[in-house]
C-alpha cells in the first residue's frame, strides 16, 4: 500500500467517523418542550370566490402560539374538496407565526369547492370556498 493511498483511507475513515457522530448528535433531544400549533385558518373562509392569477393573503391566527413550536416552518397547499391528495404548493418556507402570506391563484380545470392547507407541525384546513376556472371568453385555452 502506497503512502498516498494509505493516508486517503486514514482521512475516510475520520470523515465517515465524524458523520456518524453528527447523526448521533441530531437524534439526541431537544431541551425543553415543544408543542405542536394548529392555527385556525381565517381567509379564506365560506362564501369566498377567487380567480386565476389573483393575489390573495391566506391568513391564521397565531395568537395563542406555543413558546416552543416544534415545526416553525410553513407550507401552504391547495386541496379540492374531497380529495386526499393536495399536490399544488402555493406557498412555502415562511415562518407559521407571520399569520399571512400572499400567494397566487393557479389555474384550475373546474370551477369547485377548495381548502388551503396550512401545514408547520399539523395540517389545518380552511373552511371550503370557490376558484372560479377559465372562462371562454377570457382568451385563455
Amino acid at each position: 500500500m502506497k503512502p498516498t493511498t494509505a493516508f486517503t483511507t486514514l482521512c475516510l475513515f475520520f470523515v465517515s467517523l465524524l458523520g456518524v457522530f453528527a447523526q448521533l448528535a441530531s437524534a439526541l433531544p431537544v431541551n425543553g418542550k415543544r408543542d405542536v400549533f394548529v392555527p385556525p385558518v381565517l381567509y379564506p373562509h365560506n362564501g369566498t370566490v377567487w380567480k386565476k392569477g389573483q393575489r390573495h393573503n391566506v391568513t391564521w391566527d397565531t395568537s395563542n402560539a406555543p413558546a416552543q413550536i416544534t415545526n416553525a416552518i410553513g407550507e401552504i397547499r391547495l386541496a379540492q374538496a374531497g380529495e386526499p391528495i393536495f399536490p399544488v404548493i402555493l406557498a412555502t418556507g415562511f415562518s407559521i407565526l407571520d399569520g399571512r402570506i400572499e400567494v397566487e391563484v393557479p389555474w384550475v380545470a373546474t370551477a369547485s369547492d377548495y381548502s388551503v392547507v396550512l401545514f408547520g407541525d399539523s395540517g389545518n384546513f380552511s373552511p371550503a370556498f370557490t376558484i372560479e376556472g377559465p372562462s371562454i371568453f377570457d382568451g385563455d385555452e
